[in-house]
């Protein structure tokens, strides 16, 4: 948030004071399944007053530990260890479609070769019918 002093008359502008109290974007914070399970067990070993210090150490509140706990409790923590998308992929079938695709592209080759020999061909046999003269007569009676 900015404040904005506008001086009345022909004074010179104060410049805008930015209010420190106020983040310009919070942020969600995030915490690893080890970084809970070792804080817990901390929470679990300290008495009162350490607890409390640990908390404040921390920029805790005591109802992380108890959201932690019950994760720990339903086999969360397994989950949230886990990287986050897709599932990695088998490694033969990732090979099996690189492989899929490179036969696509071979036949797609072999295809294009094929078309060019068969024009090569009627090339061929064209200008063997100019060469003799056969292809003129043709060209003459239509």
């Amino acid at each position: 948030m900015t404040i904005s002093l506008t001086p009345p008359g022909d004074a010179v502008p104060v410049e805008e004071v930015v209010d420190p109290q106020v983040p310009e974007r919070a942020k969600r914070r995030t915490y690893t399944a080890k970084y809970k399970a070792d804080i817990v067990a901390e929470y679990d070993r300290l008495d009162r007053d350490g607890r409390g210090a640990l908390l404040r150490r921390e920029g805790l509140y005591s109802s992380h530990i108890s959201e932690w706990r019950k994760q720990a409790t339903e086999g969360a923590m397994q989950a949230l260890g886990k990287t986050r998308g897709r599932p990695p992929v088998n490694p033969v079938e990732g090979e099996n479609v690189r492989l899929r695709a490179e036969v696509a592209k071979l036949q797609a080759e072999v295809q294009t070769s094929r078309r060019v020999i068969e024009v090569r061909g009627k090339l061929s046999a064209l200008l063997e019918q100019l060469a003799t003269g056969g292809a003129s007569d043709e060209v003459r009676a239509r």
